[in-house]
């Protein structure tokens, strides 16, 4: 599955939109692990597919744990 990068400063992690494709590799993503950084997803035309449960699920508890986890990276800053 491909790598999306969190576009900065958006506020809606279940938008598309919100995400930009960057391949096969995960973007970098400094510490500490406070935000949204990026995630790995099934491909939909150049945007994520959302709408699976365990994946909203995973990146929820990535974001209040403020740990990673195999398909969601967390950066310092929103």
């Amino acid at each position: 599955m491909p790598w999306y990068s969190y576009n900065p400063g958006a506020q809606d992690v279940s938008n598309p939109n919100n995400y930009t494709l960057v391949g096969s590799t995960p973007p970098s993503c400094p510490n500490p692990n406070n935000f949204l950084c990026a995630i790995q997803a099934a491909d939909n035309g150049g945007f994520p597919i959302l709408f699976l449960i365990w994946l909203i699920i995973e990146i929820a508890n990535a974001i209040n744990n403020r740990t990673e986890s195999t398909n969601v990276r967390l950066r310092p800053t929103p």
